[in-house]
């Protein structure tokens, strides 16, 4: 998959595409985790993801994974709705603070929202939130932590696409 969103972008080299999680986990590790050996990179439920890997050239630079899920909510008139959760978003450091990571956000979030998807959320390292921020996301709740490492939940609520 080849996309870019706006004429804004199309003087950049960047081609977003659908990655296996194979391709994912040498930038997670690098990224996210270096302390940790790959296969702890590993999410139990990459099999359920969509995969997204952003290309320069022929280099994978930045990768992102999105889980959907059916959630119930009464306060919505018992309807189910669709939930997007973003994991495992890492952009090798030399390639950080380029635009790269707004430029895949974006995507994924009018991917999601083509798909009916109403709530976008993921667990962002404090460091991220503007990034996340810029995008339209804002923190939910309270800092957490997860090894160590600060962490807010962030959401949007996505437009319904007609």
């Amino acid at each position: 998959m080849n996309s870019t969103l706006s004429d804004a972008w199309m003087d950049k080299p960047w081609k977003i595409r659908c990655i296996t999680v194979e391709d994912a986990l040498p930038i997670r590790h690098r990224v996210l985790w270096p302390n940790k050996n790959m296969e702890e990179c590993r999410l139990e439920d990459d099999e359920n993801g969509a995969h997204f890997g952003v290309f320069i050239n022929d280099t994978l630079v930045c990768v992102a994974s999105v889980f959907v899920a059916e959630i119930f909510n009464a306060a919505l008139f018992n309807k189910t709705q669709h939930t997007a959760r973003l994991r495992k978003f890492a952009t090798i450091e030399e390639y950080q603070n380029k635009g790269i990571g707004r430029f895949v956000l974006r995507h994924i979030m009018a991917l999601m929202q083509q798909q009916s998807v109403s709530v976008f959320w993921c667990d962002a390292r404090e460091h991220a939130m503007s990034l996340y921020e810029c995008c339209g996301m804002s923190a939910q709740g309270e800092r957490f932590f997860k090894g160590g490492i600060p962490y807010r939940k962030m959401s949007v609520i996505l437009p319904v696409s007609l």
